[in-house]
């Protein structure tokens, strides 16, 4: 049997040394050497646990612009249309204004050439049928003041004819009652010269000539009456002329009141339609314009999304896509929620961009190879779709600038420095799972004492 279940070590039986592994394996002197460095490798290892740690958080990023203008963009038309020709290719440099690519219409209602011109034409056309009824209004206010006046002098003239008739009523009313004193006095006379002529004081011929005078004061009474009856007649007559020039005058007045209105009103409908041409002119003209689709800002053409000649659109769609050539670069990258409350607008951060070569300690930036200083410059409000809070990390004055190499779009790793503590503590928290310190920036707590 072999005895492998027994509790005797095969090493107290045989002696082992007299061979030659026995010998590399048994030799005292290597445990002495392990012990020592097992021994220093301790006490370093003790030291190193006291030694700093910077606590940081750790985010994936990429390059992006500091401003929203300055990012790479694309072009769209406002119109649909067919594209008819390029004037660039990928790649090219253009300022700002420079002509891209020419489309063509592909709407009927805008495939008349000279659409703008004959739009012009109307305009002309309904501009002078405003001044036609402008000068026609006018002419009708002309004619409004010459009847009005006519009026007035037509009433002033009738008015004193009624006054006239009025005098002339009261003249005919004075003779009236002349004659009516006539007629008494010649009824006394002839009376008398009846009498004497009875007592046979007075001929005949002296009643014949009293009778003769009677009846001709008589024959007067009624002459008189019936001026005086015509003199009223002429009163009501004078009243009648003033009421039927006043009716008269109120009716022309009030047909060429009628006419102005009706002129203006043909005046302000040309004039709206003057309006709406003028604004189809200025769409037109607008619209024309837009069939050279030109470069918002100077930049590079990254990419043509529409290609070929003849190829249709519809408005809003992208055309081209440009990078501004003048842009400050920044990095955008995203922190955990829990790590949110540990990160402050102006705080440093330590960034390392894909690509550039660089030896990285996170908890010993100073001694780290490659990266780049940042500062935080905005810090999203809301969470982003990916549940983490965006931050935007502008480059940091006080450090190296960062390489003209890189471009936007390319990968980062940022790290955000907080507090130093050391080492045992950082791995005490690590294997906890606790979170960093949670701190306030000195100047934050100073901006807040001050308040």
């Amino acid at each position: 049997m072999l005895n492998i279940s027994s509790h005797s070590k095969l090493n107290e039986k045989v002696d082992l040394t007299g061979y030659e592994a026995g010998k590399k394996v048994f030799h005292k002197r290597h445990y002495k050497q392990f012990n020592r460095f097992l021994a220093a490798f301790s006490i370093i290892m003790f030291f190193v646990l006291f030694l700093p740690w910077t606590q940081n958080i750790s985010g994936k990023g990429y390059l992006t612009t500091l401003t929203p203008d300055q990012r790479p963009q694309t072009i769209q038309s406002p119109i649909p249309g067919r594209i008819e020709k390029w004037y660039v290719r990928e790649g090219d440099f253009v300022e700002k204004g420079d002509t891209i690519l020419y489309i063509s219409e592909v709407k009927s209602e805008y495939f008349d050439p000279n659409l703008v011109e004959r739009t012009g034409q109307q305009i002309k056309s309904k501009s002078m049928a405003v001044n036609s009824y402008q000068e026609k209004v006018k002419a009708l206010g002309t004619q409004i003041t010459a009847l009005t006046q006519e009026r007035v002098l037509k009433l002033e003239q009738a008015k004193n004819k009624l006054i006239q008739s009025k005098l002339k009523v009261q003249s005919d009313s004075i003779d009236l009652e002349a004659a009516k004193t006539n007629i008494a006095i010649a009824q006394r006379q002839y009376d008398r010269v009846v009498q004497l002529q009875e007592e046979g004081l007075k001929a005949i011929t002296d009643v014949e000539e009293k009778r003769l005078k009677l009846q001709e004061t008589q024959a007067k009474l009624i002459s008189q009456e019936n001026k005086l009856l015509t003199s009223k007649n002429d009163v009501i007559n004078a009243q009648v002329e003033i009421n039927r020039v006043q009716a008269e005058y109120t009716d022309k007045i009030s047909k060429a009141q009628s006419e102005m209105f009706t002129a203006q009103s043909s005046q302000f409908d040309s004039e709206a339609q003057v309006s709406k041409l003028e604004n189809e002119y200025t769409n037109y003209e607008m619209r024309n314009s837009m069939m050279y689709i030109r470069a918002p800002q100077s930049g590079y053409i990254n990419k043509a999304i529409q290609s070929g000649i003849g190829e249709t659109f519809k408005e809003g769609a992208q055309l081209v896509g440009i990078m501004p050539s003048n842009y400050d670069i920044a990095v955008e990258t995203y922190v955990d929620p829990i790590d949110l409350p540990l990160v402050h607008v102006g705080e440093k951060v330590r960034i390392q961009f894909d690509g550039w070569p660089s030896i990285v300690f996170s908890g010993w930036p100073n001694v780290s190879y490659g990266t780049f200083g940042g500062k935080i410059v905005a810090i999203e409000t809301f969470i982003s779709p990916n549940g983490k809070y965006r931050m935007l990390l502008a480059p940091d004055e006080e450090e190296a600038p960062w390489p003209k190499d890189i471009r936007v779009g390319s990968g980062a790793n940022t790290m955000a420095l907080l507090e130093d503590v050391p080492i045992w503590y950082e791995l005490w928290r690590q294997l906890n799972g606790f979170p960093p310190n949670y701190y306030q920036p000195q100047n934050t707590n100073a901006d807040a004492s001050k308040k």
